[in-house]
């Protein structure tokens, strides 16, 4: 976030990106639309509570209401912990707990650029039918999606399955619009060899199917799973609620039996 912009022209632009009028937003938060209306020209300032209540209602994420509070002139409120630190230590255990109970099943815990931060056994294992894959680093489960060095090879329906991950990444970089990390990730999404011209362009009314299996090609035949993500739903620590626990389930008996032999 550039240091001189302030907090009325962060709102404006939170109430953009949701799609909110000043009176929908000031009904949501319970205030006027005329104090709403003071306080994103600059007329009036808010307290710490107000910023608080106004970032709720928008439901910006825990990152950006730290950068909210501080445009403000507030001090942030929500640290950044991750898993490793002894305030942590039961969402590291219930991690720990998640990644063992869905062996033999492939387990990634990544963070909000996908990166990956842990893997089980089952995704080891699973990762080693591909040789060379490992050769990607740092380690992005998007990012062996589209490197010609990952995964991309072994996928039979490539365009299908990064459409749609070019799509959400358009999504997150329109739901955060000062997250610059995000942006420069989905250019480099777009840099990679082969990836068509119009993904550039974000589809974020299009309909998407409402289940899409990951299509690999391993030896004679073909291994489908999908995927499904875990967050945890009450945290107030910014890496906690960043955090996504991705696992991978066989679509078929085929890859059932690879997974688990």
């Amino acid at each position: 976030m550039p240091p001189d912009i302030n907090f009325g022209v962060l709102l404006r632009r939170w109430r953009a990106v949701r799609r909110l009028s000043q009176l929908d937003l000031a009904l949501d938060a319970d205030i006027s639309t005329r104090h709403l209306s003071c306080v994103e020209t600059g007329r009036a300032q808010p307290s710490r509570e107000m910023v608080l209540r106004l970032a709720e209602a928008l439901q910006v994420p825990l990152r950006e209401r730290n950068a909210m509070l501080l445009a403000a002139g507030y001090a942030p409120l929500y640290r950044h912990t991750g898993l490793d630190t002894p305030e942590a230590k039961a969402a590291c255990q219930a991690v720990e707990l998640l990644m063992a109970q869905l062996e033999p099943y492939p387990v990634l815990i990544v963070d909000r650029y996908w990166n990956t931060l842990r893997m089980n056994s089952g995704e080891k294992r699973f990762l080693a039918l591909f040789p060379g894959c490992d050769s990607v680093t740092p380690h992005n489960g998007v990012r062996l999606v589209f490197h010609p060095n990952g995964l991309r090879p072994f996928i039979e329906n490539w365009e299908s399955v990064a459409a749609r991950i070019i799509q959400r990444v358009h999504r997150e970089v329109t739901a955060n619009p000062s997250d610059e990390t995000m942006k420069g990730f989905l250019e480099e999404l777009l840099s990679y060899p082969d990836v068509p011209s119009r993904w550039r362009m974000p589809d974020l009314d299009g309909a998407s199917p409402p289940f899409l299996t990951i299509n690999y090609r391993w030896k004679n035949s073909t291994l489908r799973l999908f995927s499904a993500l875990t967050t945890f739903g009450t945290a107030l620590d910014i890496a906690l609620q960043e955090l996504r626990i991705e696992t991978f389930f066989p679509a078929d008996e085929t890859t059932r039996a690879v997974l688990t032999s």
